[in-house]
């Protein structure tokens, strides 16, 4: 009897981590809209309070399964034309490809993996946040299922314990293991909390802000907190404007010739 409870067990416990994978799956296969440019303002606030406000234009756009993004700096002077290019495959045996252009050594270096765990220009947000996750590289669990308070009510989701299958994962990313929110009504992570390999440091990331923009749900303000203990290091605010989907934008913006000449 005890070894048929046992089997019943894992059975179950087999089908609910299936359970959180599919989730997973239909969180990166959300509808998230095509040829987008943006807006965006990024707000770097450190431990004492104080801010530095950096305005970017960005685009993205699919390509098959792929993503291409494209980010450029408007203001202040000096991160002005610096940009950053993403080829986000979708094939999970190919490395994701980062470039980032800095005008002031007029000089374009590729992010190598090595590099990936680190500060995109210094936020809270590493080069390895800006791209999709291989879902293949980690094992997924489901913890429980709650619900998160937002100004518009409380919000059903499930909070799901995301593990790195290798070590080589867990350097790439930065990551021991994240728990992330996902909101039952749209498939859309709300909430995430990152367990930091080195320092023994947290960081939390919530989105503040969602706007239904052609039908596709946006996330228009998010926040990405360091935390040591208690004690808040760094926050940095991510915010969306003059959101445009479908414009028609060509493969050929999304260069390194681009990053490099302008717009």
């Amino acid at each position: 009897m005890k070894k048929i409870l046992l089997m019943l067990g894992l059975s179950a416990s087999l089908m609910f981590a299936q359970t959180a994978r599919d989730i997973m799956d239909k969180v990166l296969d959300r509808e998230d809209g095509d040829d987008i440019v943006t807006n965006m303002k990024m707000i770097l606030i450190d431990k004492n309070g104080s801010k530095r406000v950096r305005d970017m234009k960005t685009f993205s756009k699919d390509k098959g399964d792929d993503e291409l993004k494209l980010i450029f700096f408007l203001s202040p002077s000096d991160v002005k034309n610096t940009a950053f290019l993403t080829y986000d495959y979708n094939d999970d045996d190919k490395d994701d490809d980062q470039w980032l252009y800095l005008p002031a050594l007029n000089k374009t270096k590729r992010i190598p993996a090595s590099d990936k765990d680190s500060s995109f220009m210094g936020s809270d947000f590493t080069y390895n946040d800006m791209t999709e996750p291989t879902l293949d590289d980690y094992t997924f669990e489901i913890m429980k299922e709650t619900v998160i308070k937002r100004k518009d009510g409380k919000v059903p989701v499930w909070k799901i314990l995301v593990l790195p299958k290798n070590q080589e994962v867990i350097d790439e990313t930065g990551y021991l293991k994240t728990e992330v929110y996902v909101r039952k009504d749209n498939y859309m992570v709300t909430r995430a909390k990152y367990y930091l390999k080195k320092a023994n440091r947290l960081k939390y990331m919530d989105v503040k802000k969602i706007e239904k923009i052609d039908g596709i749900d946006v996330a228009t303000q998010t926040v990405m907190t360091t935390k040591s203990g208690k004690k808040t290091i760094h926050k940095t605010v991510l915010l969306q404007t003059d959101v445009k989907m479908n414009q028609d934008l060509k493969e050929d913006l999304f260069t390194i010739r681009t990053i490099e000449k302008g717009i």
